[in-house]
């Protein structure tokens, strides 16, 4: 039904060149109209959208209707960045005879588009991470055009989606081929190796990412690969805040290792607790919510399959599970292990189990969090459980800060809200590019490049370098 060939690659591709020199030739006001028609025509197709993701995705309506939601929210927002224009960071030399360093030449900065780059759909998120998800819309935000690999778990969602934004950018006079869109392992592959895709972005597994990521690095011509690959989010509780409040903080768990069945980017994975901690005790004595089906046959298996070999470790105990935790849809479980066993086996213990499980790991004393801290991956968050007077908390939240995008204070990990400050990355393998985010008005930086001009007259100029632009710049290193 879906055209997985790769026969039309170059087409596909040359048109989006041809839309990526026009598109980024428009204003800033032009972009930003464009983005918020596509936000006003996916909001209107929401009642033929959804039951289509339901069908595809075994989501929910509730769940699906808040996503796209964000999805439009997120589209805005972008449109609100490109006209405020900071993101360009402009900035502006006068010559200046005088410099200390000698005679100094005009010099002015901004950032410009990259050009067309491929966006890798996620399974999890088929409207906020999809065909026009969050890289989507700060990569059209930027300037660039867009080709998006459609995700297998929900390609006729992706079709439709798709028609609905190219005809919002037809309605607004965006260049045609501004968007397209590519089906199959091997079209994802043929387009992320053409010499005129400048750049990719991609959400889904280690395994997965890595082998793309290697492909972008070994072409010809090298480009940015912004992939987010897999984050087990730890969360450290002090024996104090366990002892105030461990039946609260068990509660606040379940709510989070269990929300969307556990198939969040961001889900606690594993919980770092004190031995015979009142956190434990209420997860043993109290109830876990019902089985809920994950996406599709593929993530279960994968779950089911990582689950699995976390029960059969040795070290690894059950703690307590729904009613059928190994079956189709999989009730939720709760295991646990020792810091020592954790320490010995980290590869094992520490893997990344996509759906509903946490891994409860005991310690004896707190200078064992901070071993543990010491030896973790890179990671989306890393959550921090404690009261202000535990003398830990400043030297894990140290450690944690190199090791994780996000730290969180008595909070849970699980809500991602779309905003300025947001930072949705982190050190490898949590994402490839840890300096980036892919969620908040940041992630536009991830599609442009700086450029300085040099002694060029004003109307030669971007409109933000000019004498007369109206976006905040740098001007002889002053903030104006």
């Amino acid at each position: 039904m879906y055209d997985t060939r790769t026969d039309r690659i170059d087409h596909i591709v040359l048109g989006a060149q041809r839309a990526a020199t026009q598109w980024s030739s428009r204003t800033r006001t032009e972009r930003a109209a464009v983005l918020r028609a596509v936000a006003d025509r996916l909001d209107g197709a929401a009642d033929m959208l959804v039951p289509l993701a339901i069908r595809e995705t075994r989501l929910t309506e509730q769940r699906l209707r808040g996503e796209l939601a964000r999805t439009t929210f997120q589209l805005r927002l972008f449109a609100e960045t490109v006209n405020e224009g900071g993101y360009l960071d402009a900035r502006v030399d006068h010559a200046d005879p005088d410099w200390s360093m000698g005679p100094r030449p005009d010099l002015r900065r901004t950032r410009v588009p990259y050009g067309p780059v491929v966006v890798f759909a996620a399974s999890n998120f088929p409207f906020a991470f999809s065909v026009a998800g969050g890289d989507t819309a700060s990569a059209l935000a930027a300037g660039c055009s867009v080709i998006v690999k459609a995700h297998p778990g929900h390609v006729g969602l992706s079709a439709a989606t798709a028609q609905v934004v190219t005809e919002a950018c037809d309605e607004f006079g965006a260049p045609s081929g501004l968007l397209q869109i590519v089906y199959g392992q091997e079209a994802g592959v043929v387009v992320l190796t053409h010499p005129q895709v400048k750049a990719a972005a991609f959400t889904g597994s280690i395994p997965g990412g890595r082998a793309l990521f290697d492909l972008a690095s070994s072409r010809p011509e090298p480009i940015p690969f912004y992939g987010e690959l897999g984050s087990v989010n730890p969360v450290f509780v002090t024996a104090s805040a366990d002892a105030d409040r461990g039946v609260d903080i068990a509660a606040g768990l379940v709510g989070s290792f269990t929300l969307g069945a556990g198939q969040f980017c961001t889900k606690p994975g594993v919980v770092l607790a004190p031995g015979d901690s009142h956190l434990l005790a209420s997860l043993r004595a109290g109830a876990l919510p019902s089985a809920a089906p994950l996406l599709n046959d593929k993530i279960t298996a994968g779950y089911l399959s990582g689950q699995q070999q976390l029960r059969r470790h040795p070290a690894v105990t059950v703690v307590a599970e729904g009613e059928d935790p190994l079956n189709d849809p999989p009730a939720p479980t709760v295991l646990s292990t020792s810091v020592q066993d954790l320490l010995a086996d980290p590869e094992a213990l520490l893997a990344e189990c996509f759906g509903p499980t946490v891994l409860i790991v005991e310690y004896a004393d707190e200078q064992q969090l901070v071993e543990v801290a010491e030896q973790l991956e890179g990671q989306l968050t890393a959550t921090l459980v404690a009261n202000e007077d535990d003398q830990i908390a400043g030297q894990l939240t140290t450690i944690l800060a190199s090791k994780a995008g996000r730290l969180l204070w008595n909070q849970w990990p699980t809500g991602v809200s779309v905003t300025y400050a947001q930072q949705h990355g982190g050190p490898y393998p949590a994402t490839t590019a840890a300096g980036t985010t892919s969620v908040g008005t940041a992630a536009i930086d991830r599609f442009t490049r700086p450029v300085a001009y040099q002694g060029f007259p004003d109307f030669l100029l971007p409109s933000e370098l000019r004498d007369d632009a109206d976006v905040p710049r740098r001007v002889d290193g002053k903030l104006t």
